[in-house]
């Protein structure tokens, strides 16, 4: 009795570690939508300007992020000083990247692997859609991001995307926080990585 006991209790120790937060609660819904869209650098007609501050492994940086929708499928992705120096300078293009500059305190291969991975999926257009969730105010669609899933969360009503999540198959990794207050443009996003020490904070640069 006490040896089933200790079995049935490891059984169920390993399934809660293995269960994902992400979808934890939610209810999972039929679907026939193909696609999610994340439409906040879609428009090649915009410049979209954020101040910008990074930190990573206690190294900061301050300056502003330029978004460049420059092809049907093509990026590109600027951050400099307040006073123009060039802080990186990546292009995407389809599933090309390249590194056109980056400064000496950045060009880490890790540092640059999760910049790009951050930056690919703000600038990516659509998703596969692989299942769909439902908690009271949100509909979270499940899609595929090489060997990990993005899931994007939209509010219910007006489908404003919110918020995506990276996460492997029992972990969440990477959140990214929208708001936005004018149709497809983001006011502000927040990038916190949950097993590393970089955030990326950018607000929408006004005009005075």
């Amino acid at each position: 009795m006490i040896r089933f006991l200790a079995i049935s209790l490891l059984i169920i120790a390993v399934l809660t570690s293995c269960s994902l937060k992400t979808t934890e609660g939610l209810r999972q819904v039929h679907f026939n939508r193909m696609e999610v869209e994340n439409p906040y650098f879609s428009n090649a007609n915009i410049d979209y300007v954020y101040k910008a501050k990074i930190e990573v492994y206690k190294k900061n940086f301050g300056g502003i992020l330029i978004i460049k929708k420059i092809g049907p499928a093509n990026h590109r992705v600027v951050f400099t000083t307040e006073f123009g120096s060039k802080l990186f300078d990546f292009e995407f293009e389809g599933e090309t990247f390249t590194k056109h500059f980056i400064v000496e305190d950045l060009d880490k291969k890790l540092i640059i692997d999760i910049l790009q991975d951050d930056f690919r999926v703000l600038v990516n257009e659509s998703a596969k859609v692989l299942s769909v969730y439902e908690s009271k105010n949100q509909r979270i669609y499940k899609t595929e991001s090489n060997e990990r899933f993005n899931f994007y969360f939209l509010e219910d009503e007006s489908e404003k995307l919110e918020k995506i999540v990276n996460t492997t198959e029992s972990r969440e990794k990477v959140t990214i926080d929208f708001t936005s207050a004018e149709a497809g443009i983001a006011q502000t996003i927040a990038i916190k990585h949950n097993n590393i020490k970089l955030t990326i904070d950018l607000e929408k640069f006004k005009k005075e």
